[in-house]
């Protein structure tokens, strides 16, 4: 009965086969089943952690890489919004601008930031007290700009301010003795006042760069350069009027504005307030 206990054999080893095949499949299933589960997890996660990043430019804008005492440095904000342009779960930037301006250079520098976050996405400007001259500069290159009715914007222009202490110096008998390399090496120093050709060449350079930064901003704004060419400030609302911003509003106005260029009007979004 040797080939019985040997056939018996054969048809348990075939059960034993095809009950390993099913118990393989079906861990193969809950296998799918639980990395389908993760990855939706994962778009949940995802979907909801999509954010508006807030930004903030505060005080006199300069060159540099700080924030505080009054002032803003370009690097520090150029950094943020890079940042925040590469994260892929931020889908808008807010700025939040409270400054009076500063260099034009400085401005520049943030331009250039904010127009590398600008080609990946919405950027969005909310003004505060305050947001005049290079501060205004840089608001204009954003995708829409908010205001309040009595912030104060505008001052479309540049200066360069020189101090002659010289009088001061004479009555209190101080000289001053400069050896220097060209005519116009001391011409920004105090202890002596300007001459005409000074005078006239600081002029040319205040001009030039006027006219680089009306350019741009009549470029970014589409707007005539006669209601700028003073240099006057503006109130919200009359800024609005002659198209130097979009809408009034405070920053929450701002930031369901971006979502909705970023194009997820949901009021469940939130905003990082940095």
């Amino acid at each position: 009965m040797a080939w019985l206990d040997d056939e018996v054999r054969r048809i348990q080893s075939r059960e034993k086969s095809k009950k390993r095949r099913k118990l393989i499949g079906a861990l193969a299933v809950v296998f799918v089943i639980i990395v389908a589960l993760a990855i939706a997890g994962l778009l949940v996660t995802y979907a909801e952690e999509r954010k508006i990043t807030v930004i903030r430019i505060e005080g006199t804008m300069v060159t540099g890489n700080f924030y505080g005492d009054g002032f803003v440095g370009s690097e520090f904000v150029g950094m943020e919004l890079r940042r925040a342009a590469d994260d892929p779960l931020v889908e808008a930037i807010v700025l939040r601008v409270n400054s009076p301006g500063g260099s034009p250079a400085a401005a520049q520098e943030i331009i250039r930031d904010l127009e590398y976050a600008r080609a990946r996405k919405p950027v969005v400007v909310s003004m505060g007290d305050m947001a005049a001259s290079a501060a205004y500069y840089v608001s204009s290159h954003a995708d829409r700009i908010y205001a309040s009715p009595d912030t104060i914007t505008g001052s479309i222009g540049t200066a360069w301010t020189f101090y002659d202490l010289s009088d001061y110096l004479e009555e209190e008998g101080i000289g001053v003795d400069v050896v220097k390399s060209g005519s116009k090496k001391d011409m920004t120093s105090g202890y002596r006042p300007l001459t005409e050709e000074e005078r006239a060449y600081a002029q040319e350079l205040v001009d030039r760069s006027y006219e680089a930064f009306m350019a741009d901003i009549v470029a970014q704004r589409e707007i005539s350069p006669d209601i700028l060419e003073d240099a006057r400030l503006f109130r919200g609302e009359e800024a609005r009027a002659v198209g130097l911003i979009d809408d009034l509003g405070n920053l929450y106005d701002a930031i369901e504005g971006a979502q909705v260029l970023a194009g997820t009007a949901r009021s469940s979004l939130p905003a990082v307030l940095s």
